[in-house]
């Protein structure tokens, strides 16, 4: 790989990671805010980054093209930087809704921006292994965000968690100065010719099962992500230093699962790779909710171990079906495509986080790996019918 494009994937990586942060502090704040507010009103909570989010990714695919990935990349942090300044300072409910919009907005900004120079800048193997990389970031994000909170929550400081958003706006201006620092392809976007600009190619039966693919899976991940803690916390009777823990092992997890990913994509087909790790995860799920229901107080220390163990084999498959998905379209298309990847991610999150809201809210989380168990049924089916697309796509294409 060349110099140039390390130094591109560093501040592309980097991006993720702070939107990462942002997006997942949920886990924090539902945590903290439970007490004032009911499951039900933290489930509708999430919603307010997920719909701003899905609303501005279909109509920022022209301003974008028009200004080009890398400012439209400084806005987003620009955006979220001063937002999240504001935020410990202007303690009030209706403006953490506001910060959560102004963050959706920022994301979908920035994850069209970001795939969109991953695919200006990188082909074949090497896009694969780049945007396995980028998800990574994301992964390791979510780390860091839990361990960070759950130290302050634990500490003498606690009525201060929110200045805790202050290190990540840090983390952004140190970003658009890096940003700065590289050349990237495709800065400026010519005018979209009528065709270029045909979504009705969205319509093929693999991308429809593409975007299920999605829906489902940020349905399962924000399942994990947001509602993991409280899990813990409800039901296994674990402080909120250690329930966060989890998730910050949740995350870890995922940062391995998708690093060796990036590495070993090369050697594997993509299809095997996801096949091994449903089912893999299948059988740490089936395996945890039998010691949930027969040795609940024996099992909690192997609990918060065996269950944060599904990111390491969850997390591998969003990346790949994004990146085989992104194979199939040219670069004029790659910002549509990725816009209404944004849009189905925003629906399943907000539907993953209202199932699991009804779920705690109906006490039935004593069944919530068993929830979780359903939607990646469909997503293991939903799989063999994308797999089986893509061949006859590319057949299409040779004849």
């Amino acid at each position: 790989m060349k110099p140039q494009k390390i130094n591109i994937k560093v501040p592309l990586m980097l991006s993720f990671f702070i939107f990462s942060m942002l997006l997942n502090s949920m886990g924090a704040i539902i945590l903290q805010l439970s007490d004032s507010v009911n499951y039900k009103g933290l489930g509708f909570l999430e919603s307010f980054k997920d719909i701003p989010m899905a609303l501005v990714s279909l109509f920022c695919v022209n301003w974008i093209s028009k200004y080009g990935n890398k400012k439209a990349l400084y806005f987003s942090l620009i955006f979220i930087t001063i937002s999240s300044l504001i935020l410990p300072v202007l303690d009030v409910f209706w403006f953490l809704k506001v910060w959560l919009s102004i963050i959706g907005v920022g994301f979908a900004i920035a994850k069209i921006s970001v795939f969109s120079m991953i695919k200006n800048n990188f082909q074949d193997q090497e896009l694969t292994s780049t945007i396995s990389s980028v998800d990574a970031a994301f992964m390791i994000g979510i780390f860091f965000v839990n361990i960070g909170f759950g130290a302050l929550l634990d500490s003498s400081y606690a009525a201060l968690w929110k200045y805790g958003f202050w290190m990540i706006a840090v983390f952004c201006i140190f970003n658009i100065w890096l940003l700065k620092q590289v050349d990237v392809q495709g800065q400026y976007s010519e005018p979209k010719s009528r065709k270029s600009m045909d979504w009705h190619f969205l319509l093929k039966p693999g991308f429809i099962c593409f975007f299920a693919l999605v829906f489902f899976m940020v349905f399962v991940e924000q399942s994990f992500n947001s509602w993991l803690p409280s899990f813990f916390k409800n039901n296994l009777k674990i402080n909120s230093y250690f329930a966060l823990q989890s998730s910050a092992f949740l995350a870890l997890f995922s940062f391995l699962g998708r690093w060796i990913t990036s590495k070993i994509v090369h050697r594997f087909h993509w299809f095997h790779i996801v096949s091994f790790c449903i089912i893999i995860v299948f059988f740490i799920l089936i395996i945890s909710q039998l010691f949930i229901q027969f040795y609940p107080e024996k099992s909690k220390l192997l609990l918060m171990i065996i269950i944060p163990m599904v990111g390491f084999f969850l997390s591998p498959l969003f990346p790949l079906y994004n990146s085989e998905a992104l194979q199939q379209v040219s670069k004029s298309k790659t910002q549509l495509l990725v816009s209404f990847v944004v849009i189905f991610s925003s629906l399943g999150s907000s539907a993953g986080s209202l199932y699991m809201a009804f779920v705690f809210h109906k006490n039935a989380s004593s069944y919530y790996l068993l929830f979780i168990f359903f939607p990646l049924l469909i997503i293991f089916g939903l799989t063999f019918i994308f797999n089986k697309n893509l061949i006859n796509y590319d057949r299409e294409s040779k004849n």
